[in-house]
């Protein structure tokens, strides 16, 4: 199998790497001392994002940005090694707006969002004005089998009511994080088969009733973005705030998981062959 990168890949290659070089990697130091004193999100972030934009470095994730919006596409072969080189700093893929979690809500936003959705939620993530999050992992069930997510969509007229507990969600405690996409089990699907019971809705992060429990550590590291848990008590959204269909949530949720595999996978090299050369 060929993996090689034609001529313009290339290219992005080589401008990411010097952008790393020139303006990001000597800014590191600032980023961590500064977050370990309690500041975050840090004003040195907003001037870097406004470089990358302009030096063509930006969405650089979502292979079928339309004419209309900002980034510079590219297939899910030739980002691959632009998260490795973005995956040296843990904080660097913000820069660019290929941060995860909203880099797969904008790939679940783009693909299956409605035109009201897509201009409430999508353009402000795509123009790197605010965060998101992806609600779905739950501690009283196997979620890693997604079939056995617990939160619930109860339908109540033109509204659904939520209620459930997610932990781990990531990006949650960011102040710009403005929504979160949740994955529940709809009673409007309920008679459907095992994989067809599940929906996905957008719920705003001041939703009454939706509250951040604690900013969970991982492995002795809280993340200043944070890693959280969520309680959903009788939270209210239209039903306008649904993605797709009454029990399209499962499919959505592979299709968003797929290149947020590759994703994940290649900034965790990145952060290896750092610590190779470091040694």
């Amino acid at each position: 199998m060929d993996f090689g990168y034609d001529e313009d890949a290339s290219k992005i290659q080589d401008l990411l790497k010097r952008f790393m070089k020139q303006h990001v990697l000597p800014r590191n130091s600032e980023w961590h001392k500064r977050t370990a004193a309690g500041e975050y999100p840090l004003d040195l972030l907003e001037p870097l994002k406004r470089q990358a934009r302009e030096d063509g470095l930006w969405n650089l994730f979502l292979p079928d940005l339309r004419a209309d919006q900002p980034g510079t596409a590219m297939s899910t072969l030739d980002y691959a090694p632009l998260a490795e080189i973005m995956g040296r700093l843990p904080w660097a893929a913000e820069v660019f707006n290929c941060s995860a979690p909203d880099s797969g809500n904008m790939e679940l936003l783009q693909r299956f969002a409605d035109d009201g959705q897509r201009e409430r939620w999508l353009t402000p993530l795509l123009e790197g004005g605010i965060r998101s999050c992806f609600a779905m992992s739950e501690p009283d069930v196997a979620s890693s089998d997604a079939t056995n997510i617990a939160t619930t969509f109860t339908r109540d007229g033109d509204d659904y009511l939520i209620d459930g507990r997610k932990w781990f969600i990531t990006g949650a405690a960011h102040p710009n994080c403005r929504f979160a996409i949740v994955l529940g089990r709809d009673d409007q699907a309920a008679e459907q088969a095992p994989h067809r019971r599940h929906s996905m809705l957008i719920v705003p992060m001041d939703a009454p009733g939706l509250s951040v429990e604690r900013n969970i550590p991982v492995m002795q590291h809280r993340a200043p973005e944070g890693h959280c848990e969520l309680v959903f008590r009788k939270v209210r959204v239209p039903v306008a705030n649904r993605l797709g269909g009454a029990g399209d949530g499962f499919a959505m949720a592979q299709a968003r998981l797929g290149p947020g595999r590759v994703h994940h996978c290649m900034r965790t090299l990145g952060q290896c062959e750092l610590a190779l050369e470091m040694m």
